[in-house]
């Protein structure tokens, strides 16, 4: 029972990583690099990870991959959850999905004299990159 479990588990985490590994790359090609935002790319982008996400997402695939008798049926929705993920690789879909998740709208962030009012593109572990309305222009800014 217990190898059982840990191969289920195992299993549901790599099925996982694949899943977002594409899904944040598809969001670094057609958010990040469209932006030209100085960031590294890893496959976890632990800053933006949804950790109950990606524990429901081990939870299931580790399920189906281990316990569920239908291997026709977990084929199936291994393939469909990889095509929906893979959806990030289409430009547009990618940047909207990273105007999802990382653009925050009708900011007015203040640094030293300045005071920017735009919206947030993507908040950063050092900076913020800032798309300030009245310059018409992307600032960083160092938090």
């Amino acid at each position: 029972m217990g190898a059982k479990l840990a191969t289920g588990f195992l299993a549901g985490v790599f099925f996982t990583f694949i899943l977002d590994f594409f899904f944040i790359l598809g969001l670094f090609l057609n958010y990040i690099q469209a932006y030209e935002i100085d960031v590294y790319y890893n496959i976890l982008f632990a800053d933006h990870q949804s950790f109950f996400l990606f524990f429901t997402g081990v939870i299931i695939f580790g399920y189906l991959t281990i316990y569920f008798k239908n291997s026709k049926i977990t084929a199936l929705i291994l393939g469909f959850s990889l095509i929906i993920v893979n959806l990030t690789q289409i430009p547009s879909l990618g940047k909207s999905a990273g105007e999802m998740m990382f653009r925050v709208d009708n900011k007015i962030l203040k640094e030293n004299k300045h005071t920017y009012i735009g919206h947030i593109v993507y908040d950063g572990r050092e900076k913020v990159w800032f798309f300030d309305d009245e310059l018409n222009s992307m600032v960083e800014i160092k938090k």
